[in-house]
């Protein structure tokens, strides 16, 4: 007899989390952000600068980081995320990849947004 219940995957519910991370990471490796205070070029002076090398990323950036949040919420959702496991699983599971990248996506963006201001 053939039994239809295949183990679930270990990373379900973590997938947009690890590789919407990487894909964030390797944008910030590509864009190259300034991350030190004496690195802006308004250091010494006043005002206000970018610490990428288009200003425009001062908008999208964060527009990223938000729909990286969303995507992680609605794998949450998923039915494949929820097979096989018990609604604790699940709810710790979600709540685990929601915190993670809620920490990382704050993180990241106090860290690129405030250093030349």
């Amino acid at each position: 007899m053939i039994n239809g219940r295949r183990r679930s995957s270990w990373l379900s519910g973590f997938w947009t989390c690890l590789v919407g991370g990487a894909v964030i990471a390797t944008l910030l490796m590509v864009l190259d952000p300034i991350m030190r205070y004496e690195e802006c070029p308004n250091y010494g002076g006043n005002g206000n600068a970018s610490a990428f090398d288009n200003p425009a990323w001062e908008f999208w950036f964060p527009i990223v980081l938000l729909g990286w949040l969303v995507l992680v919420v609605l794998e949450q959702t998923l039915p494949v995320t929820r097979r096989h496991r018990s609604g604790a699983e699940v709810a710790v599971r979600a709540a685990s990849a929601f915190t993670l990248s809620v920490l990382i996506s704050c993180c990241l963006f106090l860290n690129v947004a405030v250093v030349c201001r």
